[in-house]
């Protein structure tokens, strides 16, 4: 009588190893000279040589997940986009405090390996890393059944990032009569999931829609969580006919919506007040709410409402911020309101 195997207890070693093979390229392609170990290491390495050109380098670090947007991507066998959410919520969690990503590790779990899947997903974070400039050191597979229920994928992300601590930015000189600005966020982003599917449980996921512009309930659940790296550059490098902007805090919509992120960043004094006309609802957005019969107050509760990056600057400099950003594949961006003092009240007010 043949004695147990791994496969027997539902692990498949052969998918492991074929996951590996598939992702390899691209997790490379994200490699410069300063990775020393990566993909087949037991840890990667990184040459961190360049940070003595800083005066007082200080690393920048954040885990994170995509949550139940997985769902969605299984339903439609799309995994790509999931990879990019995941760096880029991880690059916006460090950027809001002025650092620059260095590497990221990833990590997928799952009930059974589908080397296709993983490699798609691999492909995705790679695909972002390198539009970042930032190498995927690494990652890790775990094919767990019995924790996971069958076809059910998790994903997880760790960045490192730096910054000089001259250049650190941390919301202590927010004060009143600074001036909010709002970026465009690309959709949910990886927020509000478990309430999204509640919402478009039933629904066709794959067939265009007047109220979504032409586009798919699927597509639009999927757009990728966007980067602001490209927009943050830009305000603190300027150009020579507009100087650098002071950037005195920066705020990323993720869970908690427009109401729990905001005073993350806020001095004890001070509170945000929103003109919630300021910027348009996009149709996503709309189309949840009315089909969910969500209140006002939920819907900026859960979701970023289609902002996903808001931005603090002196009074004097909104203008100039604004000009700025007003480029060829930067986010949309829109004057939505100012700081203000604050008593007993709540630190985030909508007028």
């Amino acid at each position: 009588m043949a004695g147990l195997k791994y496969s027997d207890a539902g692990v498949d070693l052969a998918a492991g190893a074929r996951a590996v093979d598939l992702m390899k390229a691209a997790v490379q392609s994200t490699h410069g000279p300063e990775v020393l170990a990566g993909v087949g290491a037991f840890g990667g390495m990184f040459d961190a040589s360049a940070l003595r050109r800083m005066d007082a380098p200080i690393l920048v670090a954040s885990t994170d997940g995509v949550g139940t947007k997985t769902r969605i991507a299984a339903a439609l066998g799309r995994w790509q986009g999931i990879g990019q959410d995941l760096v880029n919520h991880c690059i916006d969690d460090i950027l809001v405090q002025g650092a620059r990503p260095l590497f990221f590790l990833d990590y997928v779990a799952s009930s059974r390996l589908e080397p296709e899947v993983v490699a798609a997903f691999v492909g995705g974070c790679a695909s972002a890393c390198r539009d970042a400039g930032c190498a995927l050191l690494g990652g890790e597979t775990a094919e767990m059944p019995g924790v996971y229920g069958d076809g059910e994928v998790d994903v997880v992300g760790t960045i490192v990032g730096v910054v000089d601590r001259s250049q650190v930015i941390d919301g202590q000189r927010i004060e009143p009569g600074d001036k909010i600005i709002g970026l465009a966020s690309s959709g949910l982003h990886t927020n509000g999931y478990s309430l999204a599917r509640r919402v478009v449980r039933g629904l066709d996921l794959a067939e265009p829609r007047t109220d979504l512009d032409g586009r798919t309930l699927g597509d639009a659940l999927l757009a990728p969580h966007r980067s602001y790296l490209a927009e943050v550059d830009r305000l603190r490098a300027g150009t020579e006919e507009l100087p650098a902007i002071d950037i005195k805090g920066l705020a990323h919509i993720t869970g908690g919506g427009l109401v729990d992120n905001p005073p993350r960043i806020l001095p004890d004094h001070t509170a945000m007040d929103l003109r919630m006309n300021a910027w348009p609802l996009p149709p996503l957005f709309a189309l949840l709410q009315r089909l969910g019969d969500i209140d006002d107050g939920e819907l900026r509760h859960v979701f970023n409402v289609g902002l996903g990056l808001l931005v603090v600057v002196p009074a004097a400099d909104e203008s100039r911020a604004l000009r700025l950003l007003a480029e060829d594949g930067l986010a949309r961006a829109w004057s939505i309101g100012e700081v203000v003092a604050r008593e007993n009240g709540p630190a985030v007010v909508f007028s």
